[in-house]
């Protein structure tokens, strides 16, 4: 219970700090624009930027490559698993954005999809007219409120983010993330700590599999590889945080993890 106030405490300051002199969605579009945000700490980030590449030719792709030699319909009923299980950030995210409408999509699709999807494998909401909605976190949700990005920081294995998305991360760890409080926070009897760490792994190597293709065109047709890899995620935030339907071109519209070349 401490911890949800603390989220909520944490908002309604984000809240208030943010929304001080924004003047709508023009406002928000200038101050997430990819070439306003600085990369204060650039020296740093390509080092770690470095690192995280070295790890992923030594142990995220190899596994990727593996697990692509899975059948389609395991990898498919995987990745449906997988994302109906962000729909637990995604739903309190709309709601402190104000669309409770889709807060009310998103919940039915999780509730439908967990039981007569057996346990998300497969998409019966969407059969029954639920449609899926895009992904929130509470990095969009801060930008939502006016909080500009701050500097852009490459995290070690997680990848790009901003300051104020790095702030998003921090606050599913200190319970909103309602996945990992009942795996991690508060071991139950149903689930523990290594649930909610296979279903982040088998994530990020679902994601590398369905990107191998795609990033290494980025990489090949790159002059500099981290350069491109930075504007493309403050590209692909910007248009998240605004809920804008265009695309870039080497993006789909479901999300940045998801890289696909055209």
């Amino acid at each position: 219970m401490r911890k949800i106030t603390l989220i909520f405490l944490l908002c309604f300051f984000f809240s208030i700090s943010a929304n001080a002199g924004t003047d709508g969605e023009n406002s928000l579009s200038k101050k997430n624009k990819p070439e306003s945000v600085k990369d204060c700490f650039e020296k740093v980030n390509r080092g770690i930027f470095a690192f995280n590449q070295a790890l992923d030719n030594t142990i995220f792709e190899p596994l990727a490559r593996g697990y692509r030699h899975i059948p389609s319909p395991i990898r498919n009923g995987t990745g449906n698993a997988l994302g109906n299980l962000t729909n637990l950030v995604t739903v309190p995210n709309n709601i402190l954005q104000g669309d409770l409408k889709a807060a009310g999509v998103n919940s039915l699709r999780f509730l439908v999809n967990t039981t007569v999807g057996i346990l998300g494998i497969f998409d019966p909401a969407a059969a029954m007219g639920f449609e899926k909605k895009d992904k929130e976190d509470y990095g969009q949700t801060f930008g939502r409120w006016g909080m500009g990005p701050g500097c852009y920081v490459v995290l070690p294995i997680f990848g790009p983010s901003t300051v104020r998305d790095a702030a998003g991360t921090v606050v599913n760890f200190v319970g909103g993330d309602p996945w990992f409080n009942v795996t991690v926070a508060n071991d139950t009897s149903y689930f523990n700590e290594s649930d909610f760490y296979i279903t982040r792994g088998t994530s990020g190597i679902d994601y590398r599999a369905k990107n191998i293709d795609s990033l290494e065109s980025i990489e090949k047709n790159s002059i500099d590889f981290y350069a491109s890899i930075r504007s493309l995620y403050l590209q692909d935030r910007q248009q998240k945080i605004l809920n804008s339907k265009k695309v870039t071109d080497t993006m789909d519209d479901s999300d940045w993890e998801e890289i696909e070349s055209k």
